[in-house]
């Protein structure tokens, strides 16, 4: 969940489409594949980062201008041309969406940050503690003391290690794993991301909506999904997505049954960009949205947690990472055939999403440079607003 060679090698290269977000798909200029130059260099330097993608896609947001730009296509020497509506797995990024939920239930009034995580849990599954109980805030800032995984899921899985280690993992597993775990530290005490965190939240909070038979897909389709629009991002296998290639050979659909608010959601360039827009300005939500539900985009940002010596801190999920003037929210995803990006500057109106369709390089090159990417626009608009002042 979390290269030499030209971009798609092995399948036809296609040029770049681009989609100016403030016009209909019927009215933009064709003629203009290319997007702004801005935005169309962004993206070449998004390709050159992922030689072993046929699709990458670069949703972004400057202030008023809004670009949407994909190249390539779904899959390697065919498919069909990938789009703003093209749908990628987004591993991790999948945690930004159970942090909204988290926050939404809580602005119903159905959980609280602190409620401890004994309270929704299954007789027999609580974890052996250290001190004091774990909360559903320290699910979701990463202080839980919870390891990475769930004790034992790799376990069996050597042959479907490349492909789908945790697809015959279920929430029986995932209830055995966790009363078998011991945290690693005393809660609150120290931040240790925890793909097993994030996953068990998104179980305990379907549980405290719908009983013992609440799942996390129709919970999240419900509550956050379907209320903002955002019509292409879901769990779902079943729906149509680019095919995923580690190291050039195509990869199964992702699948991770007992832990899907962890790294299971799939979503597009479109519907990435209206997300971190709801997150960076929740006025901007659709009217229709319910109270609850902007509540939480006000309150997903908030920090959380401060990391010492680094200036950087910890919202519901996000990373927050100081610059001068201003922050930088990101996160970042992967599965074994999908890599993807998402941060914004919520000062300078600054959001950046990128995609692509291969697995995460070990340089970790295609993050590293879709945050350098938002970091320059955001410097950019940050000088530009707030010269230097001489001497």
């Amino acid at each position: 969940m979390s290269r030499g060679g030209p971009p798609h090698a092995g399948g036809g290269a296609r040029p770049p489409h681009a989609e100016d977000d403030g016009r209909s798909p019927d009215t933009r200029d064709q003629d203009a594949p290319q997007g702004p130059a801005w935005a169309a260099a962004l993206l070449a330097g998004l390709r050159d980062a992922a030689p072993g993608a046929s699709a990458v896609a670069l949703a972004v947001r400057r202030g008023p201008e809004r670009a949407l730009l994909t190249t390539g296509a779904t899959t390697r020497g065919g498919g069909t041309p990938a789009g703003p509506d093209t749908r990628f797995e987004i591993g991790s990024l999948t945690k930004t969406f159970t942090a909204l939920l988290l926050a939404e239930m809580v602005a119903r009034g159905e959980v609280a940050y602190d409620d401890p995580i004994d309270r929704f849990l299954p007789l027999g599954a609580a974890p052996r503690l250290r001190g004091s109980p774990i909360t559903l805030g320290h699910l979701a800032t990463h202080t839980s003391g919870l390891p990475r995984l769930p004790r034992g899921f790799l376990l069996g899985s050597a042959s479907a290690y490349f492909s789908n280690p945790y697809a015959h993992r279920s929430r029986a597993d995932l209830w055995r794993a966790l009363g078998r775990t011991r945290p690693h530290a005393a809660p609150g005490t120290r931040v240790r991301y925890s793909n097993l965190g994030v996953g068990l939240l998104g179980e305990l909070l379907a549980r405290a909506a719908h009983g013992p038979g609440g799942a996390y897909a129709p919970l999240l389709d419900e509550r956050v999904l379907r209320p903002l629009g955002l019509t292409r991002t879901s769990c779902d296998t079943g729906q149509p997505q680019a095919t995923g290639y580690w190291h050039g050979r195509a990869r199964p659909a992702w699948r991770i049954p007992a832990l899907p608010g962890a790294g299971a959601g799939r979503s597009s360039p479109r519907d990435l960009l209206a997300f971190l827009g709801f997150v960076m300005d929740p006025a901007s939500a659709p009217p229709d949205a319910p109270g609850p539900l902007r509540a939480a985009l006000a309150d997903v940002t908030g920090p959380r947690i401060a990391l010492p010596r680094t200036g950087r801190r910890i919202a519901l999920v996000w990373n927050i990472r100081p610059r001068p003037g201003h922050d930088l929210y990101h996160h970042s995803g992967g599965t074994r055939g999908f890599t993807a990006f998402a941060g914004f500057d919520p000062r300078h109106r600054i959001a950046l999403a990128a995609l692509a369709n291969t697995q995460p390089a070990a340089t970790g090159a295609f993050i590293q440079r879709a945050y350098l990417g938002l970091w320059a626009l955001a410097r950019e608009e940050s000088l530009r607003k707030e010269p230097l002042r001489p001497g």
